[in-house]
């Protein structure tokens, strides 16, 4: 039903208020709407912005930042985790009609006797204020104005310098005479604790950190040698750790080394071929250790400041638990034997995907309950494996469920699939996403991405990983070091949350097959031990550029946002440019990365001076966090990278 005025296009709005959009404690969270109505009345509007639970109602007055278009803006920040809802409420406001009218006339040079009935319109609007029972303490003052505009012996300037003085001027515009009421609808935002949406994410396998032993043969790892690999983890300025499963592996069909079909003595298999004889989803792997052993894992990661992220990967081996004991969850084939995964033609013996169709709400339960028993144990985020080959009815009352009694636990999925069910995934409840970064590699395809990310931002956040163990992008094959570090700035610097799979700041490039994606020797199905100290010793690592754009992140509160992310124009296309402004501070970065690991790249940057809230013409310093020079830049402003030295400039706006 439309009111007499019209509010419309309220962002944020998630499928027409279908799903919560998005937001993060202390985020400065945009609200806007289009409001209008006809004639030439002014219109305001204002946002009630509601805690969870209705237990606080925090009204805020919105501004009127374009005209030509209707469009009401206003910025709220949300303080605490939960579901919060707002509204946009409009009316006409007749004393700023009033006031527009009156200038007006004053400046046609109108006499006293012509605007008798417009003073006396004033002086009534003023008095419906003044006997308002909360506007006592300023009634005394409401009311010697309005006797200012009735009196005759005043000139019309003269009364209307009472009546624009700054203390009535507070009490109109703050308690409003509010004609023709009009509340729009209620939408929810679901606010998460701020690792929701910033944070960088380092990928490890604990069985790989085992070394070698006197042969050099490599030692199976356990979650007590993982966990003595934190400190360095943590140095780079990691926030998140990401484990892939850790639970007893199937020996039915187990995959040899390269995914070869037979296993031979002593391969390891794959850890998403999850159960054994020792359990399924809820146990650890033994030789990794026991359920001890990984809360000791978690309590050195928080030590460390970090957190430590699970693998939710709902598929079984032959061996799970699962499949003696609810043979109804999978599907069998003609012959009677269960199906394995298949992806043709690439097929996957060790796995038996889940059948949702016979008894959903007993996988349902089961799932819960292995995520809850996670939780006990100290874990709050999930990565969650191929969401997009499960219902999606399943995810959202999964995650749903368990924000209910878990307000703080995160989702990330894992979905390299087509966009419906990429964005569907997270406007299902998912709290972050992979994305496409991994195979946009010019300027005009990131470019695309990032206006994609932007525009998506109250459905969507995104996890932008530069590599993972099964995609070892073509990039990376060919580019050298300078490839491998160039992808690192663009993923820290275009997206709030980041991630490298290990072995990524040994530059790790073999590739399995000519064409393809997949590692050599992968460590899906291998243990890969990495002397990470002797690359440091010879210079040969990543980890120091790696720490160094961690740190320029967490220094930067503006490289922690995504709204404000704007690419500039430039000429060559070899390298890209874009922006990020901090909503609280203002802070302005900007940012320019060679997409050429071999030559260098020089251009004219054309800075959208507009869109950096900075005056045109303008000329300004910035500090270059990567070279630690000082730049004079301007509308247009000379770049040059050579990649043997500085794949990117980060360069902070420096204000007098």
């Amino acid at each position: 039903m439309v009111g007499r005025i019209v509010v419309e296009d309220v962002r944020p709005v998630v499928s027409d208020g279908r799903y919560p959009a998005r937001a993060v404690v202390g985020e400065h969270l945009p609200v806007s709407a289009t409001v209008w109505r006809e004639g030439h009345d002014t219109i305001a509007a204002r946002v009630l912005w509601q805690s969870p639970g209705g237990e606080r109602t925090s009204p805020t007055r919105m501004a009127l930042t374009e005209p030509g278009l209707d469009l009401f803006t206003a910025v709220v920040v949300p303080d605490t985790v939960g579901r919060w809802s707002f509204r946009v409420e409009a009316w006409c406001d007749p004393w700023a009609t009033w006031l527009r009218k009156m200038a007006a006339n004053i400046a046609a040079c109108l006499c006293a006797p012509e605007l008798a009935n417009d003073f006396e319109d004033g002086a009534r609007l003023l008095e419906r204020v003044a006997y308002r029972p909360d506007r006592r303490a300023d009634r005394d003052s409401l009311l010697d104005t309005a006797a200012h505009l009735r009196d005759p012996y005043l000139l019309p300037r003269e009364r209307m310098t009472a009546a624009t003085a700054e203390r009535v001027a507070s009490v109109m515009r703050e308690h409003p005479v509010r004609e023709l009421l009009t509340r729009g609808q209620t939408y929810d935002v679901w606010v998460d604790r701020p690792r929701a949406a910033a944070g960088a994410w380092y990928e490890m396998f604990p069985r790989s950190t085992g070394g070698l032993d006197e042969s050099g043969r490599p030692v199976h790892g356990t979650l007590a040698t993982a966990a003595a690999a934190l400190d360095r983890i943590a140095g780079m300025g990691f926030d998140v750790v990401y484990l892939p499963p850790i639970h007893p592996i199937g020996h039915t069909s187990r995959k040899g080394r390269d995914n070869r079909v037979a296993a031979l003595p002593g391969d390891v298999g794959s850890p998403w071929a999850i159960g054994a004889s020792a359990g399924g989803h809820d146990a650890v792997h033994p030789d990794l250790g026991t359920i001890d052993d990984f809360d000791a894992f978690v309590g050195r990661a928080r030590e460390l400041g970090l957190e430590i992220a699970l693998d939710l990967a709902l598929q079984c081996s032959p061996d799970h638990p699962w499949v003696t004991g609810h043979p109804e969850w999978f599907r069998a084939r003609p012959d009677g034997t269960i199906a394995y995964a298949e992806n043709p033609p690439k097929r996957y013996q060790d796995i038996y995907p889940l059948d949702f169709e016979t008894d959903m709400p007993g996988i349902q339960a089961e799932v819960l309950r292995v995520v809850e028993h996670w939780i006990a144990h100290g874990v709050r985020v999930f990565r969650v494996d191929n969401p997009h080959t499960k219902p999606p009815a399943l995810w959202h009352w999964l995650i749903w469920t368990v924000k209910e009694r878990h307000p703080d636990v995160l989702f990330l999925a894992e979905a390299f699939t087509r966009p419906a069910r990429l964005f569907g995934l997270a406007r299902l409840g998912f709290t972050q996403s992979y994305t496409y970064f991994t195979w946009r590699d010019t300027q005009c395809e990131l470019a695309e991405f990032a206006a994609d990310l932007v525009a998506r931002c109250d459905e969507m956040r995104p996890n932008l990983f530069v590599n993972t163990p099964d995609i070892l992008p073509k990039g990376l094959q060919r580019g050298g070091m300078a490839a491998f570090a160039l992808r690192a700035a663009l993923a820290a610097t275009l997206s709030p949350t980041w991630g490298v799979y290990s072995g990524f700041e040994l530059g790790e490039a073999d590739v399995l097959a000519p064409g393809g994606e997949e590692y050599a020797a992968s460590e899906r199905f291998e243990l890969r031990p990495r002397d990470f100290a002797a690359a440091v010793a010879a210079g040969t690592s990543l980890e120091p550029w790696l720490e160094r754009l961690n740190e320029i992140r967490r220094a930067h509160p503006a490289l922690l946002d995504l709204r404000s992310l704007r690419c500039h124009p430039v000429a060559n296309e070899a390298l890209i440019a874009y922006s990020k402004r901090d909503p609280a501070s203002g802070e302005i970065v900007l940012c320019v990365v060679t997409l050429d690991p071999e030559t260098t790249q020089e251009c004219v940057v054309e800075w959208d001076l507009d869109a950096l809230g900075l005056p045109a013409g303008e000329r300004f310093s910035v500090y270059d966090e990567v070279s630690g020079e000082i730049f004079e830049w301007g509308e247009s402003a000379y770049v040059k990278l050579d990649p043997r030295r500085d794949v990117a400039h980060i360069a902070v706006v420096i204000r007098s």
